[in-house]
């Protein structure tokens, strides 16, 4: 009765009941490789990340059926929150700004420049630091770590120091922020002075 109301053969509708009845093996075991891949990738891979690696292991799939599959399995990727990293705002009249955005520098070992960026990895936020030659332009030492505090600042500067060979008369360039602005403990660095942004 509903197959002729929707007139809908009826032998269609044997057919339908029968292939739902049927398990396909492919789909389950693409709904498992999907499964596994977005646990790997410790729920931050979305259907486009997926397809990619899909399709380096050789499966044919287009982007929609991964979509598909995922809501099926409830897979919602989530992404790292934006970074609030406290920046400084107030002007230390304590610190001059010696440096005065002269960047032409002559030789090497007399001005170095600092700062601290952050690095999403392993689910978690990581601070790494590093001190740059302002004359080589090359990154002279850097430390890593799960806190930007200023033991982590000192340890880029450690790095840098040992490796030139304990330069005296440098100039250290850095923004304001308290890891910078803090008071070196028992530093044993010759420089001239912390300079700020």
């Amino acid at each position: 009765m509903v197959c002729s109301a929707f007139d809908v053969a009826r032998s269609c509708y044997y057919a339908h009941r029968l292939r739902r009845r049927r398990v396909d093996a492919r789909r389950v075991a693409l709904r498992s490789r999907v499964n596994e891949l977005f646990s790997q990738s410790r729920g931050s891979a979305g259907s486009r990340s997926i397809l990619g690696m899909l399709r380096e292991d050789g499966v044919t799939i287009g982007r929609f059926r991964v979509r598909r599959l995922m809501c099926e399995l409830g897979l919602v990727c989530k992404q790292p929150g934006s970074h609030a990293y406290k920046q400084a705002t107030v002007e230390r009249p304590d610190i001059p700004n010696r440096l005065n955005r002269d960047s032409a520098v002559q030789r090497s070992n007399q001005v170095w420049c600092g700062d601290i960026t952050y690095v999403w990895a392993q689910g978690r936020w990581h601070y790494l630091a590093a001190v740059l030659d302002l004359h080589t332009r090359r990154v002279v030492g850097w430390a890593f770590s799960a806190k930007p505090d200023a033991e982590l600042v000192i340890k880029a500067l450690d790095m840098a120091y040992e490796q030139r060979g304990k330069p005296q008369q440098v100039l250290f360039h850095s923004d304001q922020g308290s890891q910078y602005a803090s008071r070196f403990s028992g530093s044993g660095y010759g420089a001239t002075g912390c300079s700020r942004a």
